[in-house]
């Protein structure tokens, strides 16, 4: 067997260590809080500064301090461009003129002074608010650095990192924590990983070797007969030791997202599994049909071709005795590529639908008690179709049967 290849070194470890104790002033750090508390502060006064500045400029212009009075009096009268005054009157009447005179003018100063001090402030809020939302993108930027990674890493790209740079505020804090946090993922996946291949080669070598010395004996015509029919039930129950083995491996390999990806026909990789699934098909007296139209994707041919394979193969098996057909069809719908295998077989109930996706759960059987499989299909073609991008569900089909459909993108 191939030695397993070295694990992807670890970008270095982010230097703030949580254990850190706390500096012994933190009001002198420079926090987020700080910060946006020196921000919004700033803005608010200097936006009260302006405010004020206009307001005392438009009151001195609306008052027009140093003009002359709104009237004279000429000859003993008084004359007035913007009021009227009576010709002919006594002096308390001039007076009360005179008083309404100046203080319509005042009237007028003080509603010129709210509409000007009004438009001043509309337009001191849109600077204020588009100053504001510029700032905060400029405090809040670190987060969406820090979303993209995170949005990287829950594509299985462990080696991404955050290496925030920065002053050393709750943002960078958080950073560093989730660095150390993806260095220790990326340990346990890599020792995962690891683990899988050495449990492959430890497990399979005996089982190999078993099988060998199984068909050895059989092969021998002189065997006891009993011995031959317990040769041939051991061989069984090695095969399909062997299936469980590989199945379990392909489950813990394939929860992982694909990095090298090629174009994949659907179409081709569909009929690949129906040629596969035929001969039993045909032992089982079960018709095989469907169009498969085009329908290419990005991804891995040998596990999307595993996909195909589980769902025709479990829609042959689990079938009606008599009549049953199978429906394999793929197809871009939405701008996705579609694969549905439908097929006739007993009536499954809508609750029990999310539990066929569980490892070792078959419809109304024990883990152990059937002779179909593993229990490892649709839990495989669930964690490929996921690994992809992708998306597997299943409908319970009317009259018995399921309509199973995956999801992938193009």
């Amino acid at each position: 067997m191939a030695a397993t290849p070295a694990p992807p070194q670890a970008p270095p470890k982010p230097t703030w260590d949580p254990r850190r104790p706390d500096p012994p002033f933190p009001w002198l750090r420079p926090t987020i809080r700080i910060r946006l508390t020196l921000l919004y502060g700033g803005m608010f006064l200097i936006a009260g500064i302006l405010l004020l500045s206009i307001i005392y400029l438009l009151a001195a212009h609306a008052l027009n301090v140093g003009s002359e009075l709104p009237f004279k009096i000429i000859s003993g009268q008084v004359q007035s461009d913007v009021c009227n005054f009576p010709t002919q009157t006594t002096a308390s009447d001039l007076n009360h003129a005179m008083n309404q005179c100046v203080n319509q003018q005042r009237q007028h100063a003080l509603d010129d002074l709210l509409s000007r001090s009004l438009l001043a402030l509309l337009g001191l809020a849109v600077i204020a608010f588009a100053f504001g939302y510029a700032m905060a993108g400029r405090v809040l930027s670190p987060l969406g650095r820090i979303t993209r990674t995170a949005r990287a890493v829950a594509g299985s790209d462990l080696s991404r990192r955050i290496e925030l740079d920065g002053p050393d505020d709750e943002l960078k804090e958080l950073a560093d924590t989730f660095d150390e946090m993806l260095d220790r993922l990326q340990r346990a996946f890599t020792a995962q990983q690891r683990f899988v291949g050495n449990a492959s080669h430890e497990l399979r070598t005996p089982l190999a070797i078993n099988r060998t010395l199984l068909e050895v004996h059989l092969s021998d015509p002189q065997a006891h007969v009993d011995f031959q029919q317990l040769g041939r039930t051991l061989l069984a129950t090695n095969e399909r030791s062997e299936q469980l083995v590989e199945g379990l491996l392909l489950l813990a390999r394939s929860d992982n997202q694909i990095v090298e990806r090629k174009p994949v026909d659907l179409a081709e990789v569909a009929s690949q599994a129906v040629d596969q699934v035929h001969a039993e098909a045909e032992a089982k007296g079960v018709k095989i049909r469907g169009e498969r139209k085009p329908a290419v994707v990005q991804g891995n041919g040998v596990l999307l071709e595993r996909i195909a394979l589980n769902l025709a193969q479990n829609a042959v098996r689990y079938n009606v005795p008599e009549d049953g057909w199978v429906e394999v069809t793929t197809d871009v719908q939405h701008g996705q590529a579609v694969l549905v295998v439908t097929n006739t077989g007993p009536v499954v109930p809508a609750y029990e639908i999310d539990n066929l996706f569980e490892p070792f759960r078959r419809l109304r059987t024990e883990r152990t008690g059937s002779d179909k499989g593993v229990g490892l299909g649709l839990s495989i073609a669930r964690s490929v179709a996921r690994a992809h991008g992708g998306h597997i569900s299943a409908q319970p089909r009317e009259g018995g049967g399921l309509v199973m459909r995956v999801t992938l993108p193009i």
